[in-house]
């Protein structure tokens, strides 16, 4: 099974193609937030590089959420036309679950922290027990909230660009007890996104283009600055 994943869900770009267990490439660029000039460019010229075109690829997979806005859709968007185009499946994995994988065999509970902004973010948490498994879902929280449900006695890995911009906070709060993982592995990277397709994928759970939406878990900035005007109107 031939695998096209793409992970445009923060600040880096990355691409790949994963038959069954082997990685054939896979593009990662950490360069200003410009997938929608990028992401497209990328793929065609892995597929060139590996001698692919479209109709070679089984399944698409894409990071759907939490994330970026702008980037989701991108991202999301992308991988629906090109499954779309030769009538193959989809499967979305949240970009969480793909950057806890880029850590195999973990001996502690991985938390991936992903930044949302004016202080919160986007957070749950893994471990390898017998396999990959999820133990808390996908939500969007506070960074106080995040650490505080992070314990103070148990080790936790940390990933993401919010693991980054906190990590003076994280280690002011857990000390010894944080660790923070090596720059291979901290950011988002299209081939996790891929193998976590397939394990979906052999379960039966791809779908439809047409299924696929993006995973938000909070309401755009104008959205809820709209909210605040109508708030504002309405006590007026």
């Amino acid at each position: 099974m031939k695998v096209l994943a793409v992970d445009t869900s923060a600040n880096v770009a990355t691409a790949a193609v994963v038959e069954d267990d082997v990685l054939l490439g896979e593009y990662i660029l950490n360069h200003k937030k410009t997938h929608s000039q990028k992401i497209m460019v990328m793929i065609e010229e892995l597929m060139r590089d590996l001698e692919l075109t479209v109709g070679d690829i089984d399944l698409f997979a894409v990071a759907n959420g939490p994330g970026s806005f702008t980037g989701l859709r991108i991202g999301v968007a992308t991988m629906k036309a090109l499954a779309h185009s030769v009538n193959k499946p989809i499967v979305g994995i949240s970009p969480l679950a793909g950057m806890a994988y880029n850590l195999p065999y973990a001996e502690h509970i991985i938390v991936p922290i992903m930044d949302a902004r004016k202080n919160r973010v986007y957070t749950a948490s893994y471990i390898w027990d017998e396999g990959f498994k999820e133990l808390t879902e996908p939500e969007a929280i506070t960074i106080e909230e995040c650490i505080a449900d992070c314990g103070e006695y148990l080790d936790t890995i940390f990933v993401g660009d919010g693991a980054v911009a906190h990590k003076e906070y994280i280690k002011e709060k857990l000390g010894e007890h944080a660790i923070f993982a090596p720059q291979t592995a901290l950011m988002q990277r299209a081939s996790s996104i891929a193998a976590l397709a397939i394990i979906k994928a052999k379960r039966g759970e791809a779908m439809s283009y047409l299924e696929l939406k993006p995973v938000y878990l909070r309401k755009s900035q104008a959205e809820r600055e709209l909210e605040e005007r109508e708030k504002r109107k309405g006590e007026e």
